[in-house]
């Protein structure tokens, strides 16, 4: 289309007027031709009809997102306000208002119209009137207590819909570098570096399907050490960032299988571990790489190092070391030439001590806050308590032994918050275990119809503990709100070999059978705890104590009476050997002696009518309501108390 700006002039000349950049062309109306007159109507010009080759091609996409505008029109302006100023006046309340028309500065007028107000008859009634109502709503705020807890007689049924589950979110997860994929047997975390922890993998098969796994791996490189062709790949562990799963922070290696390593808690720079063949080493969790000492094969254990822990020092490079063999050894980081001392769990209370009644050790544990004693666990179920000033075997053992479970102890850990209690896993079962009690369970006894592998307390709340077993079943204990069942299952598809809370309590490392590192985030409500929670799980370990100190004292009382018995010559009542009178599994054999035996009713009366007076004295005493989850959410001004 060709557009053409035309005027209709009297002349028939063209007139053509020129400027710098216009030209003008003129021309008659009558000129230019008919005029063009346009009309509506339908009318197919032309059509192609769709290849339906072509259009295999494409997708059609539904729906269609088309953008209308080339770039985005954005506009900015600043504007400057003017500063407004406040002024704040009082008033008393004792004055009330005064009218215009008072001058309130001056006293003699305000005084003349207070005299005023006071004649009327009506000023009397009105002053008893407001009185009243004050009063009432000074009464009313009053008998609204904050702090008081309501309706704690209304069943719990009724809020049962409204309450939250328990959950726990998945965060990483670390897989192992090395192929084929190895076990787990220790994760550690960083003691002054929450984003850092120690996952250390063995080449110990758990099963024979793993074992031949192995066989058919590709061989390892070797190199020659000592005089021996060694491998050095396939026995690396590795320190990791929490933040980054995808290549460790941090690689170690070894000549030799790895049982067991620890950072230091007071320097986190050295690692000391336990080999497969008995030796015990440091390395530098600075530089990595290799070992930088290791003890000589004269001086290390008869077998594999299944045992580790840290303990207080001046120097912070002592250490106690067990293995399947019997022996524990005592080592200065300084000096591994030579253990300074070293002792077999043997049983008997001697200082003739005998390697072939010793029991193996599986688990060391140490607390820093009891720094003169060390608890040992063994294979066949017993729990041997410590004395690191004892100088002879005797004394280091003096504190006896417990048998605990019939098969070896998997772990054993203090309640950060109570350390006199500890969590003990083995067999089919988890106990709650306190040395006062000997060896019977304090407060819980768990079991499970699948092997209980590992256990861990919680670091932020104090009534929580997990245990893993041998299907995947993560479970999260809770005392104060159920002692017979979980209050929380995380199932994973393989075992679980090792489970480790930060020292926040933020996260829960899990290890699992096939290498990985599953990485999990708690639930604010399973990561706080109040001082009620506290002052709850502290009566109930004291109450528990308690209940099995009177039975093992009930225990000892009946066997006193057997052996006084046997010496009169009169019969017995008790037809039973010793070890089967009484059952600390077995609530049935409990209930048979409370039923026969008066002195024992008696005994079990004045400790409930204890328990009943404690219970009283809680309820009138005051308690100080600290700020829940939910308040900390807003701010004081934004919670209005009507009055």
């Amino acid at each position: 289309m060709i557009r053409s700006e035309m005027r209709s002039t009297t002349s028939a000349r063209p007139l053509i007027v020129m400027h710098y950049n216009q030209f003008i062309y003129s021309r008659e109306r009558r000129r230019f031709g008919r005029q063009c007159l346009f009309s509506d109507r339908t009318q197919l010009m032309f059509s192609i009809n769709p290849n339906m080759k072509l259009r295999r091609n494409y997708i059609l996409r539904n729906p269609v997102n088309t953008g209308t505008q080339l770039s985005d029109q954005k506009a900015f302006s600043v504007v400057e306000t003017e500063n407004v100023t406040y002024a704040e006046h009082g008033m008393y309340h004792y004055e009330g208002g005064w009218p215009k028309e008072v001058n309130i500065n001056d006293e003699e007028s305000t005084l003349r119209y207070r005299k005023k107000i006071e004649r009327e008859d009506a000023w009397g009634q009105q002053v008893i009137t407001m009185i009243a109502d004050a009063t009432a709503v000074i009464e009313q705020n009053n008998a609204v207590n904050i702090y008081q807890e309501f309706f704690i007689d209304l069943p719990a049924e009724i809020c049962e819909q409204i309450r939250f589950d328990f959950e726990s979110r998945q965060k990483n997860i670390f897989h192992d570098p090395y192929t084929p994929h190895r076990p787990i047997s220790v994760i550690d975390w960083a003691p002054n570096d929450v984003k850092r922890f120690l996952v250390l993998h063995t080449n110990i098969p758990l099963s024979r399907l793993e074992a031949i796994e192995r066989l058919r791996a590709p061989k390892l490189r070797t190199v020659k050490f000592e005089g021996r062709l060694e491998s050095t790949e396939g026995n690396n562990f590795y320190i990791w960032d929490l933040e980054n799963p995808l290549k460790p922070m941090v690689d170690f290696t070894s000549t030799e299988i790895v049982r067991k390593t620890f950072f230091c808690p007071k320097d986190e720079n050295w690692i000391a571990g336990g080999l497969h063949s008995g030796k015990v080493c440091l390395w530098d969790a600075r530089t990595g790489g290799s070992r930088v000492c290791a003890c000589p094969l004269e001086a290390a254990h008869r077998e594999a190092t299944s045992a580790l822990c840290w303990v207080h020092s001046k120097t912070n490079t002592e250490f106690y070391t067990g293995s399947l063999d019997g022996s524990v050894k005592y080592w200065d980081g300084r000096d591994m030439e030579t253990p300074i001392q070293e002792i077999l769990l043997d049983p008997v209370l001697t200082d003739s001590q005998s390697r072939s009644r010793s029991h193996g050790v599986t688990v060391l544990e140490f607390e820093y806050t009891i720094p003169v004693r060390f608890i040992i666990g063994s294979d066949m179920g017993s729990v041997f308590v410590g004395n690191r000033k004892g100088m002879t075997p005797s004394e280091t053992l003096a504190a006896g032994n417990y048998r605990i479970f019939s098969g070896p102890i998997r772990t054993i850990e203090r309640n950060p918050f109570f350390v006199k209690n500890f969590l003990i896993t083995g067999d089919w079962c988890a106990k709650v275990w306190a040395e006062e009690c000997k060896g019977s369970p304090t407060t819980l006894l768990i079991k499970k119809k699948n092997e209980v592998i590992c256990g861990t307390w919680s670091t932020m709340r104090c009534s929580l503990f997990v245990t893993g077993d041998a299907k995947g079943e993560l479970d999260f204990w809770d005392l104060l709100l159920h002692q017979r069942k979980p209050i929380f299952t995380f199932k994973f598809s393989h075992a679980i070999v090792c489970a480790k809370f930060r020292p926040d309590g933020e996260y829960l490392a899990v290890a699992l059978s096939n290498g990985d590192i599953q990485m999990l985030e708690m639930d604010p409500a399973l990561k706080h705890s109040t001082s009620k929670d506290k002052a709850l799980i502290a009566a109930m370990f004291e109450r528990e104590q308690l209940r099995c100190k009177l039975l093992d004292g009930r225990v000892e009382e009946i066997k006193l009476k057997r052996k006084t018995e046997a010496v009169d010559g009169k019969k017995s009542t008790f037809v039973k050997r010793d070890e089967d009178i009484i059952n600390p599994d077995d609530p049935e054999e409990f209930l048979r002696i409370i039923t026969r035996d008066t002195e024992f009713k008696e005994v079990l009366n004045t400790f409930q009518d204890q328990v009943y007076k404690v219970d009283k004295k809680r309820q009138e005493r005051e308690y100080v309501m600290e700020q829940t989850d939910f308040e900390a959410d807003f701010e004081p001004s934004e919670i209005d108390v009507k009055s």
